[in-house]
């Protein structure tokens, strides 16, 4: 999150932007490119791939993890689906790779600019699921930004790469009209492109990123530099479900099916898995009526989440003492678990946002910025009835230009026991009663089970202190 942050209990009512999309994580929309070619057809030229609902996948987890130090930020998340883990093992290598060369780079050559690396489902229906994963690496070629697609059949158990999709008998076909459609365009380089089709791995690296929409369409993206000068931007190619046809793999066509007439369930052929736990039935303690100007107040707040089971356990511990608390939620994983944003809810609980991938707001656009909060507003929303009022930007990073770009009103910290960093129970517990103050805004994450672990010691030790834990917006209002 960085360094600590004082005047955390300051609301500001701020001018909302206009709805757009982000650059990662963008369902149901066409990636911003300079340069698309459609093949032919207005259907064709859209580009538009369906939403995935993930409430749908049953047993589904999505893997979090971030560092907050504040001169190499950084978060990742990929989803974990019973049944793909040769697919899951695939996306934690790539993403523990790309992460450890970033670090072992110099963070981004310290320039202070936060990696990121998000996911969007693609397919997840029949016995087939797709991801995309979207990373941002400031210190990588060309605009720092390279997508890459992940894809599992049930019916063989094989995890397959983007280049799957095409059978290999018709792929001398399809790459030479893959190359027909790029070559001509601006900024295309032919010795780049040639070079980039070369040979079989060359090939698998340059079409990593190939998806089907949902009209059935081949959706081919290009990540800036791969085939053309920096300066002309991400590339894309759409070819028409009837020229593509042909060509497509078994696989392949499953994947298209599914992506034209989804079902309604995913089927991967795994054992049925155990029954999850229910997410804890907290009965609403009632309003909550500590005056925070005559007792000692204090806030205790949770980023990331929700984490499953993590965020369940913390919620009983929190019942055992009474305590209300404020949950930043990440957007992809509140779409993914509703159920764990109802129980907090229902508990007495304060729900925030925190962005949907938890990227540095300060980096993004103002129309980016608007897209993250709007987006995890309107899942908080969709899980609880009520869309938020705060929200923490990520790593603590905020300007005039993110207040500017929504109404919710910000928060910040006064006690951080960097709880990313060190994943030790005992020192989290003990960092945060030395520094427990009056009225101070506590941070702590509850996708470290270390983390959720230390808040028993934490309520014992400060209710024995005369502490009161309140949501951030009851301090705000009793003080």
């Amino acid at each position: 999150m960085g360094p600590m942050r004082k005047n955390t209990l300051v609301p500001s009512l701020l001018l909302l932007g206009v709805l757009s999309l982000t650059t990662a994580c963008t369902p149901d929309s066409e990636v911003s490119t300079a340069s698309v070619d459609t093949g032919a057809g207005p259907s064709a030229a859209s580009g538009v791939e369906r939403t995935v609902d993930p409430t749908k996948i049953e047993g589904l987890d999505i893997v979090n993890d971030s560092g907050n130090g504040p001169s190499c930020p950084w978060a990742t998340s990929y989803p974990a689906v019973p049944g793909a883990e040769p697919m899951t093992a695939a996306m934690k290598s790539d993403v523990e790779r790309r992460l450890r060369a970033y670090v072992d780079d110099g963070c981004g050559s310290g320039n202070e600019l936060d990696f990121n690396i998000g996911f969007d489902f693609l397919v997840a229906s029949g016995d087939v699921v797709g991801v995309r994963l979207t990373t941002q690496d400031p210190g990588a070629a060309g605009d720092g930004t390279e997508t890459k697609t992940y894809w599992y059949g049930g019916e063989d158990a094989q995890p397959h790469d983007a280049l799957g999709l095409i059978a290999e008998a018709s792929r001398p076909d399809f790459l030479s009209v893959v190359r027909e459609r790029l070559e001509g365009r601006e900024g295309v380089d032919t010795a780049i492109l040639g070079a980039a089709l070369s040979g079989p791995q060359a090939q698998q690296d340059l079409l990593d990123d190939m998806s089907v929409t949902r009209d059935g369409a081949l959706r081919i993206d290009f990540d800036r530099s791969t085939v053309g000068v920096p300066a002309g931007g991400r590339y894309q190619v759409i070819l028409p479900p009837a020229e593509v046809a042909p060509w497509l793999s078994g696989f392949g066509r499953r994947v298209q099916e599914q992506a034209v007439s989804p079902g309604g369930t995913l089927d991967l052929g795994a054992p049925t898995a155990e029954e999850p736990e229910p997410a804890p039935e907290a009965s609403a303690p009632g309003a909550d009526t500590t005056d925070c100007s005559k007792v000692k107040c204090i806030a205790m707040t949770f980023d990331d989440g929700p984490a499953v089971p993590e965020t369940a356990t913390l919620l009983e511990y929190l019942a055992e003492y009474d305590a209300r608390a404020t949950f930043f939620v990440v957007g992809q994983n509140a779409a993914a678990h509703p159920d764990v944003l109802r129980a907090e809810v229902e508990a007495g609980h304060e729900v925030g946002n925190h962005s949907w991938n938890h990227p540095d707001l300060t980096q993004l656009s103002t129309a980016e910025v608007t897209s993250q909060l709007d987006r995890t507003s309107a899942a908080i929303k969709a899980a609880t009835g009520d869309e938020p009022t705060l929200f923490r930007p990520p790593y603590g990073a905020i300007d005039d230009a993110v207040k500017s770009a929504t109404t919710l009103s910000p928060v910040l910290w006064d006690v951080d026991p960097e709880d990313w960093k060190y994943r030790d129970t005992e020192r989290v517990a003990q960092t945060v009663i030395a520094q427990a103050g009056a009225n101070d805004v506590v941070l702590l994450h509850d996708i470290h089970p270390t983390s959720v672990a230390a808040v028993p010691e934490i309520l014992r030790t400060l209710t024995a202190q005369g502490f009161h834990f309140v949501t951030v917006s009851h301090l705000r209002a009793t003080l």
